[in-house]
């Protein structure tokens, strides 16, 4: 199942262009928070094919290159600190600049997928995982925010099993996102 839901990221554009940061590892770590402070959204299977349920669960993210319009897949280990974890995001980036699509095949098993379409504001995004209905973990994208009344928003989906989560949970999820937006201190 899926949801998309308009978040107000005015707040975070302003706390990351007041401390130098960068938005997509940003808004990166505010979704990962918000998945990571949830039990439901952090089970999945290990290599075995056992039910786990993880401690945490890191962002497997798109990592888009402009000069040859190629992505690469990353993982950032989830850190609770927004300012270790975009360090960490800025060094992976540099690290591994020169993979494209799926090359990055050493990871850790404890991930949730997460992406960008910063080119276009949409009202829905569903995405749909072919895997004999085994893919537990969460499935996060947003897209181009825009400035609407004085507001900056962005449309925030996320798909998950239903195995997993309900639209209660969902709607927990983008609740907290918001929270966390709106709680960002210096």
């Amino acid at each position: 199942m899926s949801m998309t839901v308009d978040i107000d990221v005015t707040a975070l554009i302003e706390y990351v262009h007041a401390h130098g940061l960068k938005f997509y590892p940003a808004m990166m770590w505010v979704v990962s928070k918000a998945i990571n402070q949830r039990e439901e959204f952090k089970y999945g299977w290990d290599k075995e094919g056992n039910l786990i349920h993880w401690d945490y669960i890191s962002p497997y993210y798109a990592d888009f290159h402009k000069e040859d319009e190629q992505f690469v897949k990353l993982v950032t280990e989830y850190s609770d600190d927004l300012f270790k974890f975009h360090a960490s995001f800025l060094a992976d980036r540099e690290r591994y600049k020169d993979l494209r699509a799926f090359d990055l095949t050493e990871h850790s098993e404890n991930t949730f997928d997460v992406s960008c379409l910063p080119w276009v504001k949409y009202r829905n995004f569903d995405i749909h995982v072919f895997d004999e209905g085994k893919y537990l973990v969460p499935v996060v994208t947003w897209g181009k925010y825009e400035t609407e009344n004085g507001k900056t928003v962005l449309p925030l989906s996320m798909n998950i099993h239903h195995a997993v989560a309900d639209g209660w949970h969902l709607s927990r999820f983008f609740l907290d996102v918001q929270k966390i937006i709106n709680t960002l201190k210096d």
